[in-house]
């Protein structure tokens, strides 16, 4: 028998990993603060509860899927949502938090009787809607184990190491991407300045070592100058300056880190 799945936060990510449950047959309960985003579920499938305790009491694996790390805090741990947590149950954050917060819930749970997993993803919206995420699951193995088939309908999970360790291993791909971002948009203006065509000089180098889901994708969107936004900048920021301040607890220069996470904050003052 599947589990009963139970979701807090429908926003791009979270609406599309609800669909990917209802369509492969799982039990699935919805909750969002905006209450029309979980509503629209419900003509597929979905419950949607009023409360987050009433959304916590329905799961045997509750799914966090929210914006940042004092959101998680706020849902789960202030806003009446604990009352509803079930010993025995799973919590798993989806959401990008800084894993010091994410070692802190852990604790926290499993005084209530309640396992953890941070399991934050990459792959997007895109991702998120064909099943492919890739999934860093930090804590104990033989809980990402019980919930691989919450799992298997989003895509590859990988377990990275304990509590905390997803949501570095996070980090350190936002790092990458990021980085990666910046330097397909410096290679395509060199290209263009020197006379080269952008089009064809990605095609050139796909299969050669500066190859990359990003240079195919976003080197495309660029040179289509297709500017729809696939993310939010804020949320790029906002792990950038994370990755930043574990790099210097842990006493580890990252100088390539410091200028792009400057040239995000850039582009988020600049899109307000």
């Amino acid at each position: 028998m599947k589990p009963r799945v139970s979701l807090l936060g429908c926003g791009r990510m979270g609406s599309r990993m609800a669909r990917r449950w209802l369509q492969a047959g799982f039990h699935v309960t919805v909750w969002n603060r905006d209450r029309e985003k979980a509503v629209v579920l419900a003509n597929e499938g979905a419950m949607v509860a009023s409360e987050t305790s009433e959304a916590m009491g329905a799961a045997d694996v509750l799914v966090t899927m929210l914006a940042d790390g004092p959101v998680v805090e706020e849902v789960i741990f202030d806003s009446g949502a604990r009352a509803g947590l079930v010993p025995g149950s799973v919590l798993i954050d989806m959401s990008s938090i800084r894993p010091g917060l994410a070692r802190d819930h852990a604790k926290r749970l499993k005084e209530m009787g309640v396992d953890y997993l941070d399991a934050p993803v990459s792959g997007g919206t895109s991702g998120a809607e064909q099943g492919t995420l890739a999934i860093m699951c930090g804590g104990d193995g033989t809980v990402v184990d019980r919930c691989r088939p919450v799992f298997d309908p989003l895509g590859k999970v990988t377990h990275v190491g304990p509590h905390g360790s997803g949501q570095l291993t996070k980090l350190c791909n936002q790092v990458i991407v990021a980085t990666t971002i910046g330097a397909v948009a410096e290679a395509l203006l060199l290209a263009q300045a020197g006379g080269a065509i952008p089009e064809a000089m990605l095609e050139a180098l796909q299969g050669g070592f500066a190859d990359s889901r990003i240079l195919r994708e976003h080197g495309q969107r660029m040179v289509a100058r297709d500017w729809r936004p696939g993310g939010i900048t804020r949320y790029q920021v906002k792990d950038l300056i994370a990755a930043e301040e574990v790099a210097t607890e842990e006493g580890v220069s990252l100088p390539i880190l410091d200028q792009i996470k400057d040239l995000f904050a850039s582009l988020q003052e600049h899109d307000g």
